[in-house]
C-alpha cells in the first residue's frame, strides 16, 4: 500500500519518523503541513487528523478494496512501521533491552519535547506574554533537564553493557539506530534554533551518540534541510 506522510520538516516528531522511514528503507509521499501557517486555515488539518497535529500516516489501498489507514502520533507510527516493516528493527530483541531502548525514547517524547512543542511556545508568547528571552529560558531549562536525565541513562547502560560482557554503544543501545535515536536525534538538531549551545552541555555520551548518527545515511536523508 502507497505511503502518504503528512509532516512539518522541522518538527521533532515528524524528524522521528522520517528517520525511521529512511532506516527501513521505505518509499513514501510527504506532504508538507506548515504549522507556522496553521491559523489561517485549521479546517485542514482536522481533516487529516483529530488533534491537527503531525506526524500523520496514511497508507492508501490503491485498488479500493480497504479502507485508507491513518495513524497519528509519531511514536505510534513508528512502533507500526517497526511491526510491519522487519528490516532493520527498531527494538532490541531482548524484553529488558526492549525496555531500555523505550525508556530512552520516552525521556525525550513524553518528558522533554512536549513541554517545548510549538504549541506550549505560543500559549507562553501570547496568553502568558512571555518575552522572546523568557520563552528562550523556558526551553532551554527543559532541554538541559532532559538531556541531563538521557545521559545518566546512557551511563546507566553503558555500565550495564559492561557488565554484561558487550561492547560500548556506537549509538543509544548497540551498534545500529534504534527508536531512542529516532526521539534523541531530533531534539539535538532542534536546539541550537531557542540559542542553546550544544557543546556548553556536559554530555558526553549523548553527544556522542549524536555526532555518530548524524554520519548516518539515514539520518542525513531525514533532516529538516532535505524538505
Amino acid at each position: 500500500m502507497p505511503i502518504r506522510f503528512y509532516h512539518f520538516p522541522q518538527s521533532g516528531p515528524s524528524f522521528r519518523v522520517r528517520i525511521a522511514m529512511a532506516l527501513k528503507g521505505l518509499n513514501y509521499e510527504a506532504i508538507r503541513i506548515d504549522l507556522l501557517e496553521r491559523e489561517s486555515h485549521p479546517e485542514y488539518y482536522e481533516v487529516i487528523s483529530p488533534d491537527g497535529l503531525v506526524p500523520m500516516l496514511e497508507l492508501i489501498d490503491e485498488d479500493g478494496m480497504q479502507p485508507t489507514i491513518r495513524i497519528g502520533q509519531s511514536m505510534a507510527i513508528i512502533e507500526f512501521l517497526d511491526e510491519r516493516f522487519n528490516n532493520h528493527p527498531l527494538l532490541p530483541d531482548d524484553a529488558l533491552y526492549r525496555a531500555h531502548v523505550r525508556s530512552l525514547a520516552q525521556t525525550i517524547a513524553c518528558d522533554l519535547h512536549p513541554l517545548n512543542n510549538l504549541r506550549v511556545l505560543r500559549y507562553l508568547s501570547r496568553p502568558l506574554q512571555l518575552d522572546s528571552d523568557k520563552r528562550s529560558d523556558w526551553y532551554n531549562h527543559w532541554i538541559i533537564e532532559g538531556l541531563n536525565a538521557y545521559e545518566r541513562r546512557l551511563v546507566e547502560l553503558e555500565s550495564l553493557r559492561e557488565d554484561l560482557g558487550l561492547p560500548p554503544s556506537t549509538y543509544s543501545w548497540g551498534d545500529t539506530l534504534s527508536l531512542a535515536d529516532c526521539c534523541l536525534i531530533p531534539q539535538l538538531v532542534n536546539a541550537p534554533r531557542m540559542g542553546l549551545e550544544l557543546s556548553s552541555l556536559n554530555i558526553p555520551l549523548t553527544l556522542g551518540v549524536f555526532t555518530n548518527a548524524m554520519q548516518h545515511k539515514a539520518v542525513k536523508e531525514s533532516h529538516p534541510d532535505q524538505f
